[in-house]
């Protein structure tokens, strides 16, 4: 359920992780007060001045040009040195979430939408900054202003200033269920936005299926009823605007209206002067933006409350690096499974009773029917995922009480997709690599991949940009490229998932061969359906329906297991 009011300790709580540069908070807010204070000084010069028209005083014109310049000036100064602080504050503040969303486990991006991710990265945090160093800043400014010119108004003529003080609260009492309204309108529209963000998002990153599919009609349809729900929410914050603000103004100018018609009455009985009329009409003025300033912070902290709540989510969020974990060199350990069973969402399990074990520079095959599980294992050996029951043991530890990124970079994964990143070539083979590598090396892992014939080709060669998700490269070359990388971190297990299932015969031949130099003097654990691959591994585990039905070699498993018998006679037939 939503929370309504706006949070102050929830709110601070978050700034405060920042540490942000609160100086020049304070020092901002003070240059607008000192702005203020030039601002409610001028109409008292300026009744002198009406007053003494005949005979006036270049002192006195020059010392209210000198404060009307000042408080400009002032002001300017107080809007830079805010502007910078807000700056500073969403800075830090999407550098924060970034560094979480990094650190997040991989189940967390599993349920929720990167383009929604990506709007409260953006949208919220720009939310937070604009009421931090805009509209708080502002706010208390104009209560300043409106209380100033108040005291000051009750001091020049109370008769007045009653008049006016029972009118601004008639006005605020008729504005106040529009403005509500526009409070619950603006938050659902921040909503909407991030919904549209993350569905153009989704469809823009899958174009091509969309196209291949014929999917542009569906697509259509669905963005277009987003853009109605934004363009309905849209229409009815118009028509509040479009209705608030003529009555506002039409309000305001009947409440100047009265106390001008009794203030003329009065400087015609010879009870006020002329020039203290037009002074206090002056400060009536300076009532107005108050008025308006303050209405606006409450529909800004109503936005802004949703986001700190969204943003707060996501900051307690737990993370996968944990400190102070073991480092272990685990080139000469056996990696195994004990009674391990996972499930990605609870009585739906995917993996049962999970046992295995593998010997040091052996290749370990996982076979079976699609759906089984295979890849699942390979998760949670990254330890993109935590088992829901029994352990996993590299030697006599388990890898849970390992250092994270230490075990990563022993582990190299070669997957059917051939995850690549934008950017160039050279980005890609040196990605994620915390040492320097010369262009000698990288020549020398393309050759090991059989990919360096194809990159010397291309105009760039190291420096090709290779296009988002590696479009300008076919399936072969981006597979040749990943291995390639895999080459350059020297893994001490290896893992290859399908590598070769989405490649033409020319391609997988060449694949193959990189392959196979790979896989030499390391741990290798494949998903394969090519024949070679199973036949040739040290042991396979035939798995179904989320467990090991046969364990054994090739041979082993065809005579103890029909149902790899089967298996191999359906896909190898």
């Amino acid at each position: 359920m939503r929370r309504n009011k706006f949070n102050f300790r929830e709110f601070f709580s978050l700034i405060n992780q920042l540490h942000p540069q609160y100086t020049k908070l304070i020092v901002g807010i003070l240059l607008g007060f000192v702005s203020t204070g030039a601002n409610l000084f001028v109409p008292q010069l300026a009744q002198k001045l009406i007053n003494d028209f005949r005979h006036i005083s270049l002192t006195l014109a020059v010392l209210t040009v000198i404060i009307f310049i000042a408080g400009l000036i002032t002001s300017a100064f107080s809007g830079v040195l805010l502007g910078i602080f807000g700056e500073n504050v969403v800075a830090k503040l999407r550098k924060k979430l970034w560094q979480k969303l990094l650190k997040m486990p991989v189940k967390y991006f599993d349920n929720v939408k990167t383009g929604e991710i990506s709007s409260r990265l953006v949208n919220d945090t720009s939310q937070v900054k604009e009421l931090l160093a805009s509209t708080f800043p502002n706010a208390m400014t104009s209560i300043l202003q409106f209380v100033g010119a108040l005291v000051i108004m009750m001091a020049m003529d109370w008769r007045m200033t009653l008049l006016m003080f029972i009118a601004v609260p008639l006005i605020m009492l008729v504005m106040m269920p529009v403005m509500n309204l526009s409070r619950k309108i603006g938050r659902v529209r921040q909503d909407e936005l991030a919904k549209f963000a993350s569905d153009s998002t989704d469809v823009l990153g899958e174009v091509r299926l969309v196209k291949s599919s014929n999917g542009e009609e569906h697509e259509l349809a669905k963005g277009s009823q987003r853009i109605d729900n934004l363009y309905g929410i849209g229409t009815k914050e118009a028509l509040i605007n479009s209705v608030t603000q003529p009555i506002t103004n039409m309000l305001m100018m009947l409440m100047f209206l009265i106390v001008l018609g009794y203030g003329a009455i009065r400087v015609m009985n010879g009870q006020i002067t002329m020039g203290a009329l037009v002074s206090f009409l002056m400060y009536l003025f300076q009532i107005f933006g108050p008025v308006i300033v303050i209405s606006q912070l409450f529909t800004n902290m109503a936005k802004t409350s949703g986001a700190t709540e969204r943003i707060q989510q996501m900051l307690s969020e737990p993370e996968e690096f944990d400190e102070d974990k073991l480092e272990k060199d685990i080139e000469t350990e056996p990696l195994k499974f004990e009674h391990v069973d996972f499930a990605y969402e609870a009585g739906k399990p995917i993996l049962k009773d999970i046992n295995f074990t593998t010997k040091p520079n052996a290749v370990v095959a996982f076979a079976g029917p699609s759906g089984g599980g295979k890849s699942t294992i390979f998760s949670l050996i990254e330890r993109f995922y935590q088992p829901t029951a029994g352990k996993i043991l590299i030697g006599d530890e388990n890898i849970e009480k390992l250092d994270l990124a230490k075990w990563r970079e022993q582990i190299g994964l070669v997957s059917q997709d051939a995850a690549v990143m934008p950017g160039t070539i050279r980005d890609n083979l040196t990605y994620g690599l915390h040492r320097t590598v010369d262009d000698k090396e990288l020549w020398r892992a393309l050759k090991m991949a059989y990919a360096d014939v194809f990159v010397n080709k291309m105009a760039d060669k190291l420096e090709t940009e290779i296009g988002e998700r590696g479009i300008k490269l076919s399936g072969g070359q981006r597979q040749r490229i990943a291995i390639a990388r895999a080459f350059l971190r020297d893994p001490k297990i290896l893992m290859l998932d399908e590598a070769t299932a989405s490649l033409d015969a020319e391609s997988e031949a060449m694949v193959q061969k990189a392959l196979g130099d790979l896989m030499q003097g390391r741990t290798t654990l494949v998903i394969a359906h090519r024949l070679s691959t199973i036949v040739d591994a040290d042991k396979i585990y035939f798995i179904e329906n989320g467990t090991i039905s046969g364990a054994g070699t090739h041979q082993e498993l065809l005579q103890t297991t029909p149902l790899y018998a089967q298996y191999v006679h359906d896909q190898f037939k």
